[in-house]
Order: structure tokens, then C-alpha cells, then sequence
């Protein structure tokens, strides 16, 4: 297993220039120490990686799973509104959120 690599405040500060991040200077220390251990994860992570061992985004296989197309019985528009707060013009009834012009 390699060392963990070190990254420095300068490097953080230049990090932070480049994606346009105002650091203040008392925290360049914390974020070089968490950029260190994430250096060092994908290097041990690099280590193991082999050539003969494919890349993958996923563990295992994404399948699309599909049903059949089957028609069902359903709700008549009575039914569905049956249980309704309030009913108008055979619709659900809702309070306005928009003002209309």
C-alpha cells in the first residue's frame, strides 16, 4: 500500500483560485487534509485496478424489466370522485395557487 498523498495550503489555495472558491486562509488546512485522504482512496483504489478487470459504472447488470401491456379494470370517473373534498364540472376541485390575468 502506498503513502497517502499530501497535498499543500498553496495547492488548496490554487485549487480554490481555479474554480473561483473564496477560502478563507484558516480553513486551507481542513480542506487539504480531507483532499489528501481522497488522493489517497483513489490510489488505493488505482493500486487494485487491474488492466484485465473492465471498468464499470455499475456491480451488476442494469435489465430493464417490462411487464405485458394489459388492459384492467378501472375507477368510473363516479367512483374516483366519490371520496373527493369537492367535486366541479365531474373534477376534482382544487384551491387556486395561481392567479389568473
Amino acid at each position: 500500500m502506498s503513502e497517502t498523498p499530501s497535498i499543500s495550503r498553496e495547492d488548496v489555495a490554487h485549487l480554490a483560485k481555479l474554480a473561483r472558491i473564496d477560502l478563507p486562509p484558516e480553513s486551507l488546512d481542513h480542506y487539504a487534509e480531507q483532499l489528501a485522504v481522497i488522493l489517497g482512496a483513489v490510489a488505493q483504489v488505482s493500486e487494485v485496478a487491474a488492466d484485465d478487470v473492465p471498468a464499470t459504472s455499475h456491480p451488476l447488470p442494469l435489465v430493464n424489466v417490462f411487464r405485458e401491456d394489459v388492459v384492467r379494470g378501472s375507477l368510473t370517473a363516479e367512483e374516483a370522485l366519490s371520496g373527493a373534498p369537492s367535486v366541479e364540472s365531474d373534477r376534482f376541485r382544487v384551491p387556486r395557487i395561481l392567479d389568473e390575468e
